[in-house]
């Protein structure tokens, strides 16, 4: 399993960001380049996963230290 690495705020953001482009997928249907929104799935699943491996890459760390 990947290390958590994304705290509180960033998650929050990742998590509201992914969802609002999904709904955009659903709300714009006739859009000519509507599969882009699809792209909102990845801070999706790194925000509910709490880990992003672009995070691991560049040794960034946003969860509080203990």
């Amino acid at each position: 399993m990947l290390k958590k690495n994304v705290g509180g705020l960033d998650r929050i953001l990742r998590i509201v960001v992914g969802l609002a482009l999904i709904l955009g997928f659903f709300l714009n249907a006739d859009a000519s380049l509507r599969w882009l929104y699809l792209i909102g799935i990845i801070p999706l699943v790194t925000g509910l996963m709490s880990s992003c491996p672009l995070y691991s890459i560049f040794g960034i760390n946003t969860c509080k230290m203990k």
